[in-house]
């Protein structure tokens, strides 16, 4: 199946927007505290170790600091230079050593470098509209997670920047803006592999702009940069973005021109081992070895 994104300009786009990534991202860190406020469903669980999945610079990462400063908090991102930019110590716990450090671990998140079942939360917000087999990074996240463990994950919705969409569509034959699952997609992923007791839900809101300059701006500062396999390798040229832009006019209100916004969340539970994935036509079931009797021959 032909890519569609190109990883190695993922991660080339957030290290050049590292620096400008934590004072750009407003609808990121209001989406991230959605995610947060459901880590109350653990009850008084203090969980032993979580991850912070596409982390950035940390922030929900340090923000679970905080909340266990006794657990093991690990910041995961493709961008060395985004985990570069998390603050190393906080706060006189810090200073006093009172409190572990974030570790840092640079990764891809669809090849997870950590152990099966060693993970009791899962956290990750925004990060998986850049993967293209969903079922499979879900596959992932369930690997490491503990059996019961929790599940915390976004990711952006078919109706985010819609209207910029159409404009470059009417302007470039070449692709601008990413495909985006939608909710029954992402639940059906969840499902499919394995995760208990999925909660899915949608939001959406529109961005107001000056113009549509000010718009591609603000992407290229937290690195939404166009990262599709098959995008034009030159610049866009002056009459195709002029294009594009005058299209764009077409949706302008007095508040400006709007940008729309849709994002998923979901809650979900690890099953126990030997639940079913879901691979094609097939269910295929782990087992942790473990826990499979072994009877030993007598010998006379």
């Amino acid at each position: 199946m032909k890519p569609i994104f190109d990883p190695r300009q993922v991660r080339r786009a957030f290290s050049r927007a590292s620096t400008s990534y934590a004072a750009t991202a407003a609808l990121q860190r209001d989406v991230e505290a959605q995610l947060l406020e459901s880590l109350e469903y653990l009850d008084d669980r203090v969980p032993g170790v979580v991850l912070d999945v596409g982390s950035g610079p940390a922030h929900a990462a340090l923000a679970m600091r905080q909340r266990w400063p006794k657990s093991r908090i690990v910041a995961v991102d493709l961008s060395l230079s985004m985990l570069q930019q998390a603050p190393v110590r906080t706060g006189w716990r810090d200073r006093l050593g009172l409190q572990k450090p974030v570790d840092r671990v640079c990764a891809d998140l669809r090849l997870l470098p950590f152990a099966d079942n060693s993970v009791d939360v899962l956290f990750s917000n925004l990060c998986l509209q850049w993967v293209e087999d969903l079922p499979s990074a879900f596959a992932g996240f369930r690997r490491v997670l503990k059996p019961d463990g929790l599940l915390l994950v976004s990711t952006f919705g078919p109706q985010t920047l819609i209207e910029l969409r159409e404009s470059f569509g009417v302007a470039d034959a070449q692709p601008h803006v990413s495909p985006f699952a939608s909710i029954a997609e992402f639940g059906d992923a969840l499902m499919r592999a394995g995760f208990r007791n999925p909660v899915v839900d949608r939001d959406v809101a529109v961005h107001w702009h000056p113009n549509m300059t000010a718009l591609m701006r603000e992407q290229r500062a937290i690195g939404a940069t166009n990262a599709l396999a098959d995008r034009r390798r030159a610049l866009t040229g002056r009459a195709r973005f002029a294009a594009a832009a005058a299209h764009y006019e077409q949706f302008r209100t007095p508040e400006g021109l709007p940008a729309s916004w849709e994002w998923i969340t979901a809650m979900a539970w690890s099953p126990p081992h030997g639940a079913p994935i879901r691979e094609g036509a097939e269910e295929l079931a782990r087992f942790d070895a473990g826990s499979i009797p072994v009877r030993r021959r007598r010998s006379d």
